[in-house]
Protein backbone atom coordinates (compact mmCIF):
# COMPACT_ATOMS: atom_id res chain seq x y z
CA UNK A 1 0.00 0.00 0.00
CA UNK A 2 1.73 3.16 -1.16
CA UNK A 3 -1.43 5.71 -0.70
CA UNK A 4 -4.20 5.89 1.70
CA UNK A 5 -7.10 7.83 2.26
CA UNK A 6 -8.72 8.39 5.48
CA UNK A 7 -12.07 9.36 6.28
CA UNK A 8 -12.76 10.61 9.62
CA UNK A 9 -16.26 9.98 10.88
CA UNK A 10 -15.77 11.33 14.70
CA UNK A 11 -13.70 14.18 13.92
CA UNK A 12 -15.10 15.47 17.43
CA UNK A 13 -11.77 13.85 18.47
CA UNK A 14 -8.49 14.56 17.66
CA UNK A 15 -8.00 10.53 17.08
CA UNK A 16 -8.58 9.92 12.85
CA UNK A 17 -6.04 13.01 12.54
CA UNK A 18 -3.39 11.43 14.71
CA UNK A 19 -3.74 7.91 12.51
CA UNK A 20 -3.24 9.99 9.68
CA UNK A 21 -0.13 11.78 10.70
CA UNK A 22 1.03 8.10 12.42
CA UNK A 23 1.00 6.47 9.00
CA UNK A 24 2.47 9.62 7.28
CA UNK A 25 5.60 8.57 10.13
CA UNK A 26 5.79 5.10 8.75
CA UNK A 27 6.29 5.96 5.14
CA UNK A 28 2.70 6.13 3.78
CA UNK A 29 1.37 9.15 1.49
CA UNK A 30 -1.83 9.30 3.67
CA UNK A 31 -4.17 12.09 2.48
CA UNK A 32 -7.04 12.80 5.97
CA UNK A 33 -10.46 13.94 5.35
CA UNK A 34 -12.80 15.63 7.86
CA UNK A 35 -16.58 13.71 7.34
CA UNK A 36 -18.37 16.49 9.22
CA UNK A 37 -16.86 19.13 6.75
CA UNK A 38 -18.87 17.14 3.95
CA UNK A 39 -21.03 19.38 1.58
CA UNK A 40 -24.40 18.43 2.72
CA UNK A 41 -27.12 17.67 -0.08
CA UNK A 42 -29.58 20.59 -0.85
CA UNK A 43 -32.35 20.83 1.18
CA UNK A 44 -31.44 17.99 3.63
CA UNK A 45 -33.69 18.45 6.57
CA UNK A 46 -36.67 18.60 4.44
CA UNK A 47 -35.62 15.25 2.51
CA UNK A 48 -34.77 13.48 5.55
CA UNK A 49 -38.02 14.41 7.22
CA UNK A 50 -39.87 13.25 3.83
CA UNK A 51 -37.55 10.13 3.60
CA UNK A 52 -38.33 8.69 7.12
CA UNK A 53 -42.15 9.07 6.47
CA UNK A 54 -41.78 7.53 3.18
CA UNK A 55 -39.42 4.51 4.61
CA UNK A 56 -42.11 3.90 7.74
CA UNK A 57 -44.95 3.69 5.56
CA UNK A 58 -43.44 0.93 3.05
CA UNK A 59 -41.79 -0.76 6.35
CA UNK A 60 -44.66 -3.68 7.53
CA UNK A 61 -42.61 -4.91 10.70
CA UNK A 62 -42.22 -1.28 11.95
CA UNK A 63 -38.64 -1.86 13.66
CA UNK A 64 -36.28 -0.91 10.96
CA UNK A 65 -34.12 1.83 11.17
CA UNK A 66 -33.82 4.15 8.32
CA UNK A 67 -31.46 7.26 7.89
CA UNK A 68 -30.53 9.37 5.19
CA UNK A 69 -26.93 10.15 4.86
CA UNK A 70 -26.41 13.89 4.95
CA UNK A 71 -23.33 14.15 2.62
CA UNK A 72 -23.57 14.88 -0.80
CA UNK A 73 -21.74 12.18 -2.64
CA UNK A 74 -20.05 14.31 -5.54
CA UNK A 75 -17.59 15.10 -2.43
CA UNK A 76 -15.79 11.79 -1.91
CA UNK A 77 -15.83 10.96 -5.55
CA UNK A 78 -14.11 14.03 -6.18
CA UNK A 79 -11.42 13.29 -3.64
CA UNK A 80 -11.02 10.01 -4.76
CA UNK A 81 -10.09 10.96 -8.31
CA UNK A 82 -8.36 13.47 -7.02
CA UNK A 83 -6.20 11.00 -4.53
CA UNK A 84 -6.42 8.19 -5.94
CA UNK A 85 -5.63 6.01 -3.07
CA UNK A 86 -4.76 2.20 -3.30
CA UNK A 87 -7.14 1.93 0.41
CA UNK A 88 -9.38 4.15 2.09
CA UNK A 89 -9.42 3.39 6.06
CA UNK A 90 -12.72 4.80 7.55
CA UNK A 91 -12.37 5.92 11.15
CA UNK A 92 -15.80 4.96 13.36
CA UNK A 93 -18.57 4.62 10.70
CA UNK A 94 -19.55 6.15 7.04
CA UNK A 95 -23.06 5.72 7.14
CA UNK A 96 -24.20 8.97 8.60
CA UNK A 97 -22.37 10.93 5.45
CA UNK A 98 -22.78 8.73 2.56
CA UNK A 99 -24.30 5.18 1.53
CA UNK A 100 -22.36 1.75 2.34
CA UNK A 101 -23.27 0.47 -0.77
CA UNK A 102 -22.57 4.52 -2.79
CA UNK A 103 -18.66 4.04 -0.75
CA UNK A 104 -18.26 0.29 -2.25
CA UNK A 105 -19.51 0.78 -5.81
CA UNK A 106 -16.80 3.77 -5.68
CA UNK A 107 -14.16 1.80 -4.65
CA UNK A 108 -15.00 -1.06 -7.08
CA UNK A 109 -14.66 1.75 -9.65
CA UNK A 110 -11.42 2.81 -8.67
CA UNK A 111 -10.13 -0.29 -7.27
CA UNK A 112 -9.46 0.67 -3.71
CA UNK A 113 -9.52 -1.93 -1.03
CA UNK A 114 -12.11 -0.29 1.87
CA UNK A 115 -11.00 -0.53 5.88
CA UNK A 116 -12.89 0.12 9.01
CA UNK A 117 -11.32 1.57 12.58
CA UNK A 118 -14.24 0.83 14.43
CA UNK A 119 -14.08 3.15 16.88
CA UNK A 120 -17.81 3.78 17.72
CA UNK A 121 -20.08 0.44 17.22
CA UNK A 122 -20.02 0.18 21.05
CA UNK A 123 -22.00 3.11 21.16
CA UNK A 124 -24.78 1.33 19.30
CA UNK A 125 -25.23 -1.07 21.75
CA UNK A 126 -28.61 0.34 23.21
CA UNK A 127 -30.05 1.19 19.72
CA UNK A 128 -30.82 -1.89 18.65
CA UNK A 129 -32.15 -1.32 15.29
CA UNK A 130 -29.52 1.24 14.62
CA UNK A 131 -26.99 -1.72 15.88
CA UNK A 132 -28.38 -3.71 13.31
CA UNK A 133 -28.71 -1.80 10.16
CA UNK A 134 -24.78 -1.41 11.18
CA UNK A 135 -24.13 -4.74 10.74
CA UNK A 136 -26.19 -5.52 8.14
CA UNK A 137 -25.53 -2.30 6.32
CA UNK A 138 -22.15 -1.20 6.33
CA UNK A 139 -20.05 -3.74 7.89
CA UNK A 140 -20.05 -6.04 4.76
CA UNK A 141 -18.29 -3.75 2.63
CA UNK A 142 -15.33 -3.56 4.46
CA UNK A 143 -12.05 -5.99 3.13
CA UNK A 144 -11.19 -6.32 7.40
CA UNK A 145 -12.48 -4.10 10.18
CA UNK A 146 -9.88 -3.01 12.56
CA UNK A 147 -12.17 -2.77 16.21
CA UNK A 148 -11.26 -1.05 19.49
CA UNK A 149 -12.54 -3.88 21.55
CA UNK A 150 -11.81 -7.40 21.28
CA UNK A 151 -15.30 -8.15 22.64
CA UNK A 152 -16.85 -6.24 19.63
CA UNK A 153 -13.84 -7.53 16.84
CA UNK A 154 -14.33 -11.30 18.44
CA UNK A 155 -18.90 -11.08 17.75
CA UNK A 156 -18.05 -9.54 14.46
CA UNK A 157 -16.14 -12.55 13.77
CA UNK A 158 -18.20 -15.51 15.31
CA UNK A 159 -21.66 -14.12 14.07
CA UNK A 160 -21.23 -12.51 11.06
CA UNK A 161 -17.97 -14.01 9.72
CA UNK A 162 -16.32 -10.87 8.97
CA UNK A 163 -12.70 -10.31 8.90
CA UNK A 164 -11.95 -8.63 11.94
CA UNK A 165 -9.01 -8.13 14.45
CA UNK A 166 -8.71 -6.48 18.18
CA UNK A 167 -6.74 -2.95 17.05
CA UNK A 168 -6.39 -1.07 20.91
CA UNK A 169 -6.03 2.53 20.67
CA UNK A 170 -3.37 4.56 20.84
CA UNK A 171 -1.98 7.83 21.75
CA UNK A 172 0.55 10.87 20.61
CA UNK A 173 3.46 11.32 23.49
CA UNK A 174 2.07 14.20 25.48
CA UNK A 175 4.77 16.54 27.31
CA UNK A 176 3.00 17.23 30.70
CA UNK A 177 4.32 20.09 32.88
CA UNK A 178 6.52 18.78 35.93
CA UNK A 179 4.74 19.03 38.85
CA UNK A 180 5.97 17.84 41.95
CA UNK A 181 3.15 15.57 43.65
CA UNK A 182 2.89 17.64 46.80
CA UNK A 183 2.13 20.20 44.40
CA UNK A 184 -0.55 18.13 42.94
CA UNK A 185 -4.11 19.86 42.45
CA UNK A 186 -5.93 17.13 42.20
CA UNK A 187 -5.91 13.74 44.22
CA UNK A 188 -8.42 12.01 41.62
CA UNK A 189 -9.20 13.11 37.69
CA UNK A 190 -12.16 11.60 36.02
CA UNK A 191 -12.76 13.24 32.79
CA UNK A 192 -15.71 11.72 30.97
CA UNK A 193 -19.59 12.34 30.48
CA UNK A 194 -21.78 11.30 32.92
CA UNK A 195 -23.32 8.04 33.18
CA UNK A 196 -25.38 6.40 35.82
CA UNK A 197 -22.83 3.82 36.00
CA UNK A 198 -20.21 6.28 36.90
CA UNK A 199 -22.43 8.30 39.30
CA UNK A 200 -22.82 4.77 41.37
CA UNK A 201 -18.88 4.20 40.87
CA UNK A 202 -17.97 8.10 41.77
CA UNK A 203 -19.84 8.49 45.00
CA UNK A 204 -18.13 5.80 46.93
CA UNK A 205 -14.72 8.02 46.31
CA UNK A 206 -16.55 12.04 46.04
CA UNK A 207 -14.32 13.25 48.77
CA UNK A 208 -11.25 12.95 46.90
CA UNK A 209 -12.61 14.00 43.56
CA UNK A 210 -12.45 16.31 40.39
CA UNK A 211 -14.93 15.87 37.62
CA UNK A 212 -14.88 17.35 34.46
CA UNK A 213 -16.70 16.61 31.10
CA UNK A 214 -20.31 17.09 29.91
CA UNK A 215 -23.66 15.52 30.77
CA UNK A 216 -23.47 16.08 33.93
CA UNK A 217 -25.74 18.70 35.29
CA UNK A 218 -28.87 16.75 33.59
CA UNK A 219 -27.75 13.63 36.47
CA UNK A 220 -27.86 16.21 39.23
CA UNK A 221 -30.89 14.46 40.35
CA UNK A 222 -29.39 11.28 40.67
CA UNK A 223 -26.21 12.38 42.53
CA UNK A 224 -25.45 13.46 46.52
CA UNK A 225 -24.72 17.13 47.54
CA UNK A 226 -21.00 16.19 47.72
CA UNK A 227 -20.93 14.78 44.31
CA UNK A 228 -22.03 17.50 42.52
CA UNK A 229 -19.74 19.44 44.05
CA UNK A 230 -17.07 17.94 42.34
CA UNK A 231 -18.35 18.73 39.18
CA UNK A 232 -17.19 20.80 36.10
CA UNK A 233 -19.73 20.35 33.44
CA UNK A 234 -18.05 21.01 30.24
CA UNK A 235 -15.83 19.09 28.03
CA UNK A 236 -11.92 19.55 27.99
CA UNK A 237 -9.46 18.27 25.52
CA UNK A 238 -6.23 18.95 24.18
CA UNK A 239 -3.51 21.32 26.21
CA UNK A 240 -6.62 21.81 28.97
CA UNK A 241 -6.48 18.32 29.73
CA UNK A 242 -2.78 17.49 29.17
CA UNK A 243 -2.73 20.13 32.16
CA UNK A 244 -5.13 18.20 34.28
CA UNK A 245 -3.49 14.76 33.57
CA UNK A 246 -0.19 16.90 35.37
CA UNK A 247 -1.68 18.25 38.17
CA UNK A 248 -3.35 14.83 38.73
CA UNK A 249 -2.03 11.89 41.57
CA UNK A 250 -4.78 9.41 40.47
CA UNK A 251 -6.37 9.19 36.53
CA UNK A 252 -9.37 7.34 37.06
CA UNK A 253 -11.17 5.81 34.58
CA UNK A 254 -14.96 4.16 34.63
CA UNK A 255 -16.07 2.21 31.61
CA UNK A 256 -19.73 3.48 30.69
CA UNK A 257 -22.82 1.20 31.48
CA UNK A 258 -23.39 -0.67 28.07
CA UNK A 259 -19.29 -1.31 27.51
CA UNK A 260 -18.89 -2.68 30.98
CA UNK A 261 -22.17 -5.15 30.75
CA UNK A 262 -20.99 -6.56 27.48
CA UNK A 263 -17.57 -6.90 28.97
CA UNK A 264 -15.50 -4.47 27.19
CA UNK A 265 -14.05 -1.09 27.87
CA UNK A 266 -10.62 -0.07 26.73
CA UNK A 267 -10.99 3.71 25.78
CA UNK A 268 -9.11 6.37 24.88
CA UNK A 269 -8.14 8.07 28.05
CA UNK A 270 -6.48 5.06 29.31
CA UNK A 271 -3.57 5.77 26.78
CA UNK A 272 -3.87 9.76 27.11
CA UNK A 273 -3.10 9.11 30.65
CA UNK A 274 0.07 6.48 30.14
CA UNK A 275 1.39 8.99 27.01
CA UNK A 276 0.87 11.55 29.69
CA UNK A 277 3.31 9.54 32.74
CA UNK A 278 0.02 9.25 34.69
CA UNK A 279 -0.80 6.72 37.13
CA UNK A 280 -3.87 5.36 35.65
CA UNK A 281 -6.92 3.30 37.90
CA UNK A 282 -9.28 1.67 35.67
CA UNK A 283 -12.22 -0.84 35.43
CA UNK A 284 -11.18 -4.08 35.07
CA UNK A 285 -11.95 -6.65 32.06
CA UNK A 286 -9.94 -9.31 30.54
CA UNK A 287 -8.71 -7.08 27.50
CA UNK A 288 -7.46 -4.55 30.21
CA UNK A 289 -5.42 -7.18 31.54
CA UNK A 290 -4.28 -8.66 28.06
CA UNK A 291 -3.06 -5.40 27.48
CA UNK A 292 -1.20 -4.08 30.59
CA UNK A 293 0.44 -5.78 33.98
CA UNK A 294 -2.12 -4.98 36.53
CA UNK A 295 -0.69 -3.72 39.97
CA UNK A 296 2.80 -2.96 37.22
CA UNK A 297 1.83 -0.91 34.54
CA UNK A 298 -1.95 0.44 35.85
CA UNK A 299 -4.30 -0.52 38.43
CA UNK A 300 -7.65 -1.88 38.33
CA UNK A 301 -10.93 -1.94 40.45
CA UNK A 302 -13.85 -4.30 40.57
CA UNK A 303 -16.59 -2.33 42.41
CA UNK A 304 -16.74 1.00 44.16
CA UNK A 305 -15.72 -0.77 47.57
CA UNK A 306 -12.09 -2.20 45.93
CA UNK A 307 -12.17 1.29 44.07
CA UNK A 308 -12.46 3.07 47.57
CA UNK A 309 -9.42 0.81 49.00
CA UNK A 310 -7.13 1.52 46.47
CA UNK A 311 -7.73 5.07 46.50
CA UNK A 312 -6.98 4.90 49.74
CA UNK A 313 -3.72 3.07 49.70
CA UNK A 314 -2.19 4.98 46.42
CA UNK A 315 -3.09 8.45 47.91
CA UNK A 316 -1.21 7.36 51.41
CA UNK A 317 1.88 5.46 49.28
CA UNK A 318 3.22 7.89 46.53
CA UNK A 319 6.09 6.28 46.08
CA UNK A 320 4.39 2.92 44.83
CA UNK A 321 1.81 5.18 42.98
CA UNK A 322 4.70 6.50 40.96
CA UNK A 323 6.52 3.43 40.25
CA UNK A 324 3.70 2.05 38.65
CA UNK A 325 3.08 5.34 36.31
CA UNK A 326 6.89 5.10 35.35
CA UNK A 327 6.42 1.47 33.89
CA UNK A 328 2.77 2.36 32.31
CA UNK A 329 4.54 5.56 30.63
CA UNK A 330 7.75 2.99 29.44
CA UNK A 331 4.68 0.23 28.22
CA UNK A 332 3.24 3.27 25.98
CA UNK A 333 6.04 4.17 24.50
CA UNK A 334 7.12 0.87 23.56
CA UNK A 335 3.64 -0.62 22.38
CA UNK A 336 0.63 1.81 22.61
CA UNK A 337 1.85 4.87 20.37
CA UNK A 338 -0.09 5.77 17.10
CA UNK A 339 2.87 4.70 15.28
CA UNK A 340 2.74 1.54 16.46
CA UNK A 341 -0.92 0.97 15.81
CA UNK A 342 -0.32 2.27 12.52
CA UNK A 343 2.23 -0.49 11.76
CA UNK A 344 -0.15 -2.92 13.33
CA UNK A 345 -2.72 -1.89 11.26
CA UNK A 346 -0.32 -1.65 7.52
CA UNK A 347 0.86 -5.54 8.60
CA UNK A 348 -2.94 -6.38 8.50
CA UNK A 349 -4.03 -4.91 5.35
CA UNK A 350 -0.94 -6.61 3.90
CA UNK A 351 -2.19 -9.48 4.89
Amino acid sequence: MKKLLILDGISGVPLGEELAQAFRHIGIETAYYNLLSMPKIPLYGLKSAVTKLVNRAKDSSGDAFFHLPKGNLAAITALIKQKRPDAILVVGFIYKFITPAALKALAQQHQVDLYLYDTDSCNLYTKRREFIFFLEQELPIYKKIFSCSKVTADFFKDTRQLDSSFVPFGANFIAAPSVSDADKQHEVLFVGSGDLRRIFVLESIRDHLSIFGSRWKRNFPLMSPGLIKRVDDHPVWGPDLHQLLASSKIVLNVTRGPYYAAGTGVNLRIFEALAAGCFLITDYCDEVAELFKPGEEIETFNGPQELQEKVHFYLANPERRMAIARQGHAAYLKRFTWEARAQEMQILMLQ
